[in-house]
């Protein structure tokens, strides 16, 4: 399997090249084109193991109800995929230590990854103001990811703060709480920073330069009602 990362950071694109035999699983919608000879099924999780209960896992998180399976059979053959929003993707190669990954950032995996749903918590996810549940990806094998603007590693070794709207994805070996920014509610809501992530351990984080949510509150007020 050959994935490649085309026509970015702006606005970048996955070309992978499946050889016979050779299957991904992908967010349902992210196609831009395949092969004529690929075959595609479409399930609600897992390959050879949807569920209704794959499927209202993956509806909490905001993703599509369902995932689409590409596999070449006889030949080689090509899909292109891309996310919603303009901007980066990212490979990672998965070595047995799982990823939690913000809804809208996942974008592909091949099969031996497996996808799960894990709950935030109440109090984080209330108070982050994102999602209440993040993906959870593991096992052996590769994922792609994508962001809202550049996409980019931050090595965290003891504690580190990111802003909860500038999340991708992040390593389950880093513990995490939501915490005012800067010393004082008054310093946190006048500096416009609100409440951030507070990260502590060693792992990595995967940044985004772009927040979808503050580029929405901005966008929204320009757009004539239907």
């Amino acid at each position: 399997m050959n994935i490649q990362i085309v026509q970015g950071p702006g606005n970048a694109a996955a070309r992978i090249g499946l050889q016979p035999g050779e299957s991904i699983t992908t967010e349902g919608g992210a196609m831009i084109a395949m092969s004529s000879t690929l075959h595609v099924e479409t399930t609600t999780r897992k390959r050879d193991s949807g569920s209704i209960m794959g499927a209202l896992k993956r509806l909490v998180t905001g993703e599509s109800i369902f995932l689409n399976h590409y596999t070449a059979q006889g030949q080689f053959g090509e899909v292109f995929l891309a996310p919603t929003l303009p901007g980066d993707m990212l490979r990672h190669d998965l070595n047995g230590a799982p990823i939690l990954v913000q809804a809208g950032s996942y974008v592909a995996s091949t099969p031996s990854v497996d996808m799960d749903i894990r709950w935030q918590g109440f109090g984080k996810a209330l108070f982050s103001g994102e999602s209440w549940f993040l993906i959870e990806l593991s096992g052996e094998g590769t994922v792609v990811l994508s962001s809202f603007g550049a996409i980019y590693p931050l090595e965290v070794n003891g504690e580190h703060i990111v802003d909860t709207g500038h999340i991708v994805a992040f390593e389950s070996t880093l513990k995490y709480n939501v915490v005012k920014a800067g010393g004082s509610w008054m310093t946190a809501i006048l500096g416009g920073e609100g409440l951030v992530c507070k990260f502590q351990g060693q792992g990595t984080v995967w940044c985004q330069s772009h927040n979808a949510r503050s580029f929405g509150q901005a966008l929204g007020p320009m757009l004539k009602p239907r």
